[in-house]
């Protein structure tokens, strides 16, 4: 098959000229919307339910929310594996489909089967599926800061979480923006439990009676003079003051009791179980911003750049956002690593090609045969859905080398022929049928076996043993079918 493909590429030269310009745009295409990562995502496709279970031991988060979501998620199809973690407060759900899943088939399934067992719940338990991400997904991070001393944590996570959260969401490619470090700001209501004693108030009534000073009323609609007017009962908690306004009984002489008079109300961080800290400076508040699933990495980090180069105008006086991780500088390194090495590459062949064959529009066949495979080598991993990461920018760096070997045995080899026959008007590509017609398959045949041993020595190196090279081949190549003789070091054997 192979020396047909050869002849008749050689009497089709127009046609495979215009199939290699084809190949080249349609890889030139690929190559510019090719996903661009520094690390091979190998994650399983999986989906994440994290149930919040607050004020609840790790045993009663166990036996009321992980096991029931647990024994449901067995069912859903395609699941191979459920993992189910119990913590302080927390559940957290993990379910494993089998490769090739599509992971938002998978999200929908399981939001399917978690809509039927989320009625069997706690009322206090809130269960909800986490981002449509993997766990290489953590592409940006940044820290807030106010070296002013201006802003305190409370307030830097203030902006964190109203202002810079929201709209980072907004960038494409961003599946979640995730706050680390600084202070929750709440209302906090100190209960002085003698005064509770004394009036004899129970605690279950404070919080009922807080629950219900926090709420909107609505009425109906009063029409007074040819217009209409909104009736509605305003109560939501603005100030410290309005807490303390808040009624929790009347005495049996009328007179209320209010919850300042049995609570001390402030201001103050919630609880909180780590910290985030900058540098051993103090601490800071930080923002992670988690990449979609099969988005492009480089791309979402140039637009949270951009977006947040933009938000930058918008920040009080004072506070700084400092870069802590940036994942773009490797994958740029990558990148370049790959350019440099086909550079080389190119500069060698044509060295090569002018030095032994005294000959430079030989090199061009070379030249022009590495970026077409290169660009070929997109096209497919395009196809499977790979993106270019270290791993597989390496492999195509790697495989530069067997593809200059064989362009340079196949010109070596019709030079060969040229020099016993030169060429004739008549019959000007007789030479480069009888070249590369018979030689072909040796060399095919050639570098598959080459590959193959060097991947059966690596295998046996450790147990000390040597994997020789089939002689064969190499001899094939050497004295063809043809009677040309090509000379090289393989010829050894």
């Amino acid at each position: 098959m192979i020396p047909a493909l050869i002849r008749w590429s050689i009497g089709n030269r127009f046609l495979v000229i215009m199939l290699a310009l084809l190949l080249a745009g349609w890889g030139a295409y690929t190559l510019k919307n090719t996903p661009l990562d520094a690390i091979p995502d190998l994650s399983d496709v999986q989906v994440i339910i994290k149930t919040s279970y607050p004020g609840q031991a790790p045993q009663v988060v166990e036996d009321q929310v992980t096991y029931p979501l647990t024994t449901a998620m067995l069912a859903v199809p395609g699941a191979i594996n459920v993992r189910g973690y119990s913590f302080f407060n927390d559940s957290f759900v993990y379910i494993i489909f089998k490769d090739g899943t599509d992971l938002y088939w998978a999200r929908s399934r399981v939001l399917e089967y978690l809509s039927q067992v989320a009625p069997t719940l706690p009322p206090t338990a809130k269960p909800a599926l986490g981002p449509d991400a993997t766990g290489v997904g953590w592409v940006y991070q940044y820290a807030l800061v106010d070296r002013t001393g201006g802003h305190d944590l409370a307030q830097l996570r203030s902006i964190q979480d109203w202002f810079l959260k929201y709209e980072l969401q907004t960038v494409p490619g961003v599946s979640e923006v995730a706050t680390i470090g600084g202070m929750v700001k709440q209302y906090q209501v100190i209960v002085d439990p003698d005064k509770l004693r004394s009036y004899n108030i129970p605690l279950s009534k404070v919080r009922t009676a807080i629950q219900r000073g926090n709420q909107e009323t609505g009425g109906r609609v009063i029409e007074m003079a040819e217009a209409e007017y909104m009736v509605r009962a305003s109560g939501y908690i603005k100030s410290e003051e309005d807490l303390r306004l808040i009624p929790l009984k009347v005495t049996k002489d009328g007179t209320p009791v209010l919850l300042r008079d049995v609570a001390q109300i402030r201001l103050g961080p919630e609880l909180r179980r780590g910290i985030g800290e900058l540098n051993g400076e103090g601490e800071a508040v930080g923002g992670v911003i988690i990449m979609r699933f099969g988005e492009n990495a480089l791309r979402t980090i140039d637009l949270v750049k951009e977006k947040l180069e933009v938000l930058k105008k918008s920040l009080p006086e004072g506070v700084e956002v400092v870069t802590t991780y940036d994942r773009s500088a490797l994958i740029e390194r990558a990148v370049d690593t790959l350019r440099e090495k086909l550079t080389e590459e190119f500069i060698v062949v044509i060295l090569v090609c002018a030095v032994f064959l005294f000959h430079l529009r030989s090199a061009l066949v070379i030249v022009l045969s590495l970026p077409l495979g290169i660009l070929a080598a997109f096209i497919v991993m395009n196809m499977q859905g790979i993106n270019a990461n270290i791993m597989s920018l390496g492999g195509i760096a790697i495989a530069i080398g067997a593809m200059v070997d064989a362009a340079i045995v196949m010109i070596e080899n019709m030079h060969k022929h040229i020099e016993r026959e030169p060429l004739t008007p008549r019959k000007p590509m007789a030479n480069c049928y009888r070249s590369r017609g018979r030689g072909g398959p040796g060399i095919v045949f050639l570098f598959a076996d080459h590959h193959v041993q060097l991947c059966a020595n690596f295998c046996a190196g450790s147990s000390g043993r040597t994997v020789v090279p089939s002689a064969g081949l190499y001899q094939n190549l050497c004295h063809g079918r043809g009677g040309g003789v090509f000379r090289s070091p393989w010829c050894r054997y």
